[in-house]
Formats: C-alpha cells, structure tokens, sequence
C-alpha cells in the first residue's frame, strides 16, 4: 500500500516537475552567427615588432612602449569617474535582476500586536453589572506567508531578462572603459604631436632670428635693402605667434588629460618632450581579420544582450494570457491576556486565488505585439552594430596603411624643404639672390617640418583607432554569466554597500588618488561608522 502511495506521489511530482518546466513561453533564441566578408581569412590583424600577440592582454596601450602613457592609462582605470559611474549603473542593473528574481520565492511576513482600552461609564447602553468590564486587553502575534507560482515562467522570464540587460551593462562598462582609453591615447598623442610642432617651432625661431641679423648687418654695410628687413622681421614675429597660439593648445589638451585621469588641471603637469619626432613604437598592421572580431566587440555583445533579453521580453507578454495563481497563508495566536500557548487561541486562514483576465480590449494582444516588433528592433541594431564593426575595422586599415605612407611621404618633403632652405640662404648671404627667395623657401620649410609632426599624429592617432575598433583585446568571455549576476544572496545581511564581484566591472571603486572630495559620506547598516565614498 505504501509502495503504491510513494508511486503515486513520484509520478505526480514528475509530471508537475516538467510541466513546470514546459511552459516557459518564450521563443528559442540562439546567438546570430554572420558570414564574413570574402577576405577576412581570420589571421591575427595586429602585429609588433616585439610580442606580436601583446594586443591580446588588454593593455593594449603598452605597445606603444610609453612610460607616461602607461601611468595615465592605469589612472584613468582606476580613478575615472564616468567609468566608476558605469560600473555603479551595472550594479543597479544587477540588483533590478535580484529583486524580479526575488519573486520567485514565498514572501513571510510576522507581527504582533498589544492594546489594551478602559470603557467610560458614562458610555450609551451601558449595562449596569458587577460583570460589565471596564478595561479591555488583546494580545496578538500572527504570520504571512503568500507565493506566486511560476506556472508559464513569467517571473522566470522577466528575469532571465533583467539579467542579460545587466549582462548589457557589463559590455557598457567595457566599452565606456575603452573608449575612454582610446580618447586618452589619442588625447596623449596629440599632445605630445603638439610638443614635436613646439620644438619646430623653437628650431625655426633660431633661425629666423639669425636671418633678421643677416639681413639687418648686410643693411648697414649697404648692400641690403630695408625691405628685406621687414620681411625676415614678419616671419620672426608671426612664427613666435603661431608658437603662442600652439603652446595655448596644448594647456587645453593637458587640462582635458587632466579630468581623464581624475585631477584638478591647476595641479596637473605633464613634462613637455623637445623633440621634432613623436618617439613611439610603430605597430605594423597584417594582412586578414581576426574572425573573432564580433566576439572581441564590447558594443556588439551589449547589442547581442539587449536582443536576447527583447526574446524573453516575449515570454513574459505570453504570459499574461494564462491564469494568475497566488497562494496565501495566515496564521498566528490572539487572546485577552496573555494566555497563547493554547491551541484554542490559534487562528489561520488558506487561500488560494486564481485570476483569468477575460475581456482587457486588447491590452495583452497589443504588449504582446509591441514585445515582438521590440525584439525585431534589437535585431535591426544588431545587425546595424554589426555593419558599423566592420566599417571601423576596414576604416582603420585604411587609415593606418595611408597615414603611414603619407608621413614617409612627407618626410622626402621634408628633407627637400631643408635643403632649399639651406641652399637659398648660403645665397642670399653671398648675394647671388634676392631675400625673397630665401623667404619662401624658410616658409616652405616650416610646413613642411609642422606636417610631417602632424602626418605623424595621425598616423599614431589612427592606430589607436583601429585598436579599438578591433575591441582593445576585450572579449565577450569576460562577460558575468547568469549565475554570477546576483549581487546578493537571499539571506544575506551584510555587506551591502557593495555588489559581489561579477565578471571584470570592479566593486566598490577606490575614491584614493582623486583630488575632490565627495559631499556625502556613506554610513553602515548601524549608522554607527562613517566611511569615504567607494571605500
């Protein structure tokens, strides 16, 4: 008899067990798979002199073998407060995932009640006995207990969505962290072009001041006309304009680098280099994408997310066609005293509750459109995202290639500029020529030295650029799985100022090194200590 109860049981639970486990509603989603381009033969694309696998590792910006680029880069990793806010909105993100998930499990809820009331004697219908009370007392203490079953997995569902939306925002964090390091390699860079152009600058300044006493010495002996004072006089004073100007821009730039990195510009300083060349390594670009490439995109893993959490999104308006079903229990003790350890002063109450919308004119018909044209936008983006990761790749190499045989370019230019520059001169002074001559030929050599520094820029500048649309080394394997995106168990009471680690994104980013001191101090559960802001 037993045997056939405990057969009747196990067969009754194993058909609840799958259809519970049946009626998840949404559509069977898988990861899009893209056909490449004819020519992406998937070979590693970024090469160096040195590691030629360095890209690899993230640290990408050490290829470029700067000691102070490397310092800023680690800073802005750090202390960067656009990308401590994007990891503080992954940890929302997560916890959004863990209150829907919460759903899941029965809410309890307890408590007690006391009072105790004196009657007045002079109360309407009063009843004159020796048994009428004058005081009253009630003591209570009771408990709650209600729970949602997820029979067509719609809490499941709005879960698993909120959890790839955080997934989303994991990739958000990485690629608000390589952009900003891209922007800071570029910012970098750019200054240190500005520097190169300087000491052009301050070499083309030395000699224009020795052409005005060329000019000024042959007036005097009369052998050289006024004018060509005036002339030499003008290019002095315009190039030491130009170099005022350049040297402005390049504080606009150290300031910009400054907030990067989380400092005050007035206290932040980065060394001027006097040099005409940018002394950066040359990353040399191969043939052939790495098929890879839309796994090593941070914006196209948030766009893959984004479009699996739409797929779940139509679970849930599925749903909303079956029966609500709650289950609610109560229970506790209640009496005039304190007497409630007797059963006869137990009270409880069951119930179950199921509601069928019949008639909602057309509510549920229309979300559940909206959540499948809302889906086809994500993959709309996706596919959008897509093409727009191919276009930075092909946009890159073009560059990279151009801009490199533009600067060798230039530099021949460069070297025939010197040249005439010197010829015309050693002219002009043994006056087999006119000073103009010797003019043109010092303005030609100026340009052409100021664009070969800033071909040189580009170059560098597009270099970073096709790093980054290659992903910076980032992966989509660094993304938090579903497991890991809780930020805090269900019976966890402490340490909730911050989420548990999850995937790359840091928890509770370090406020130490910045310069500005946050407005308001977090407190603990106790609100006994008092800690800095990210401590």
């Amino acid at each position: 008899m037993a045997t056939g109860v405990w057969k009747t049981v196990s067969l009754l639970a194993g058909g609840l067990s799958f259809f519970l486990t049946s009626c998840d509603l949404a559509p069977n989603y898988h990861r899009p798979h893209f056909i490449y381009p004819e020519g992406w033969a998937g070979k590693g694309i970024m090469g160096d002199a040195k590691p030629a696998d360095a890209v690899v590792r993230g640290e990408w910006w050490k290829l470029f073998h700067d000691p102070q680029l490397d310092e800023l880069e680690e800073r802005l990793n750090v202390y960067n407060p656009d990308l401590q806010a994007a990891a503080e909105v992954f940890t929302q993100e997560r916890d959004i995932a863990r209150e829907t998930e919460s759903r899941l499990y029965p809410q309890l809820a307890g408590g007690a009640q006391m009072s105790r009331n004196k009657q007045s004697d002079g109360r309407l219908f009063l009843r004159r006995s020796n048994n009428t009370p004058i005081y009253e007392s009630n003591v209570a203490y009771s408990g709650a207990a209600t729970w949602e079953p997820d029979f067509w997995d719609a809490i499941r569902n709005q879960t698993h969505m909120q959890k790839n939306l955080a997934q989303a925002g994991a990739a958000e964090y990485a690629l608000t962290r390589l952009s900003l390091q891209a922007e800071l390699a570029s910012n970098y860079m750019a200054l240190r072009g500005i520097d190169a152009q300087l000491a052009v600058y301050d070499d083309s300044i030395r000699y224009f001041r020795t052409a005005v006493e060329i000019t000024r010495l042959r007036q005097g002996g009369a052998i050289g006309a006024g004018l060509d004072v005036s002339r030499a006089e003008n290019e002095l004073y315009s190039a030491q304009a130009a170099r005022s100007y350049l040297e402005a821009t390049r504080q606009v730039q150290e300031h910009a680098i400054a907030v990067m990195v989380n400092m005050v510009p007035a206290s932040f300083h980065i060394q001027p280099v006097k040099d005409f060349r940018l002394h950066f390594d040359t990353i040399r670009v191969k043939e052939g994408i790495p098929s890879t490439l839309l796994e090593r995109r941070p914006d196209v893993a948030m766009s893959e997310r984004q479009m699996a959490a739409a797929a779940r999104a139509i679970g849930v308006s599925r749903a909303a066609f079956y029966p609500h079903i709650t289950i609610s229990a109560t229970g506790g003790f209640e009496d005039a005293g304190f007497d409630l350890a007797s059963i006869s002063k137990a009270f409880w109450r069951v119930a179950v509750q199921a509601v069928e919308p019949l008639f909602t004119g057309g509510m549920r018909r229309a979300a559940l459109q909206r959540a499948w044209s809302q889906y086809r936008e994500r993959v709309d983006a996706y596919r959008a995202t897509v093409l727009a990761a191919f276009q930075d790749v092909e946009d890159g190499l073009s560059q990279t290639a151009l801009y490199h045989q533009e600067r060798l370019q230039q530099h021949q230019a460069v070297d025939a500029a010197l040249r005439t520059q010197a010829m015309t001169m050693a002219l002009y002074t043994g006056g087999l020529t006119n000073y103009l001559d010797a003019l043109v030929a010092q303005q030609d050599a100026l340009k052409a030295r100021l664009l070969e520094v800033q071909a040189q820029t580009r170059q560098l500048q597009s270099t970073v650029r096709l790093i980054r649309a290659l992903g910076g080394g980032w992966s989509d394997r660094l993304l938090p799985d579903i497991k890991s995106i809780d930020p805090i168990g269900p019976l966890q009471y402490e340490g909730l100022h911050h989420a548990r680690p999850a995937g790359e994104v840091p928890v509770g980013t370090p406020q130490k090194g910045s310069e500005i001191e946050p407005p308001v101090a977090e407190r603990d559960l106790t609100g006994a200590a008092a800690v800095p802001a990210h401590p």
